[in-house]
């Protein structure tokens, strides 16, 4: 699964992301709709993470919902 087809089935989708990363809002995850670089943002934002390991987070999780 690539961005594109993540940023298509965003609704389907945001569930997943939400189980992965509990701490992101609603609100959140209105903001991302699917946008990798808003995803990355909000997980070093609410994580306190730095940027390099949110978007780790980001395509490992990629990685496990395309099986």
């Amino acid at each position: 699964m690539n961005w594109d087809q993540i940023e298509g089935n965003w609704k389907q989708l945001r569930g997943k992301a939400q189980q992965k990363w509990g701490n992101l809002t609603n609100d959140d995850l209105d903001v991302v709709e699917g946008r990798r670089d808003e995803l990355v943002g909000k997980v070093q934002e609410r994580y306190g993470v730095a940027k390099e390991e949110a978007e780790r987070q980001v395509d490992d999780w990629m990685k496990s919902i395309s099986g």
